[in-house]
């Protein structure tokens, strides 16, 4: 009944940065860190899930932009119930930031065509900015809801939010077609179902099957849910100056794992002396002041 599009991003594990976690040119050493399933964006894909229920016939493809292996997030979320997925793959969007991630991924969204929503996690770990997603209903021009935590109610053309504020909560109704994007107090996504693993687990894209055996793809030949959607830059009609480091304008200098030990800690009561400590090191600091 719905067309639904969830926005992924298989992400550097962010608990194991280590001395290799940056190259020389500021990008994430995506190669030296583990690599993991965007948790907001699971969040997201459950609250696509969720209306699935409610409606049967809704689909939901899921859209990633990233190296080959990225595929394997596509995988997850096609064993946990998308019914497709898409991934949208160039050495022309190394480096993107979130202006140029957003260019691209809208690009590929026009292309996929029609759509009653877009679900993304509100932000990924690896960067924390919570822009991407927005920024993609600015260049779709569409209207967005941020912080989503439940789907209250879903009509042909409208739909009804639960957003998580920092001291509550809000209700919000919308017009479709929307983006809307999840926070981490949202459903945590339901586990790998056990038939669509095995239905799923040959689920492959393009440049996976150049290197598979005739027998594997001989599989596909017989079975096209097997296919996983890969586009180029090309593929999608974006412009290059927009994309990769070029189309780039943040760049990230330095990141570091920062482990605070018991000596760099001081115990303050409510002594005026206590304060006035304190104060005078922020000040020392240029913390404040």
């Amino acid at each position: 009944m719905y067309k639904i599009i969830v926005l992924a991003k298989q992400v550097p594990d962010t608990r194991s940065v280590g001395k290799d976690a940056m190259k020389a040119d500021g990008t994430v050493n995506r190669a030296a860190l583990p690599a993991i399933f965007n948790p907001e964006d699971l969040n997201a894909l459950e609250l696509a899930l969720e209306i699935g229920d409610r409606f049967p016939g809704t689909r939901i493809t899921l859209l990633t932009m990233g190296p080959v292996r990225a595929a394997e997030i596509l995988r997850e979320g096609m064993y946990r119930g998308a019914d497709a997925g898409v991934l949208l793959t160039d050495k022309a969007f190394a480096g993107s930031d979130t202006l140029a991630t957003s260019y691209a991924l809208s690009c590929a969204i026009r292309k996929i065509g029609d759509f009653d929503l877009i679900l993304a996690g509100r932000q990924a770990i690896d960067g924390d900015t919570a822009q991407v997603g927005p920024q993609v209903a600015e260049k779709l021009g569409i209207p967005q809801i941020t912080y989503a935590e439940e789907i209250i109610s879903l009509a042909a053309k409208t739909i009804r939010v639960k957003r998580r504020l920092e001291r509550g909560f809000e209700l919000v109704e919308c017009p479709l077609p929307v983006l809307i994007t999840a926070h981490s107090t949202a459903p945590d996504c339901r586990p790998r179902n056990a038939r669509r693993l095995m239905k799923y687990k040959r689920a492959t894209t393009l440049s996976e099957r150049h290197s598979a055996s005739d027998d594997y793809l001989a599989s596909h030949m017989e079975k096209s849910y097997l296919a996983i959607t890969e586009w180029c830059a090309k593929d999608v009609n974006s412009g290059l100056v927009q994309l990769g480091l070029v189309g780039s304008p943040t760049k990230v200098r330095q990141v570091e794992n920062i482990v605070f030990q018991a000596k760099e800690s001081k115990v303050l009561t409510a002594d005026d002396a206590d304060i006035e400590w304190l104060m005078q090191e922020l000040i020392a600091r240029h913390t404040i002041g």
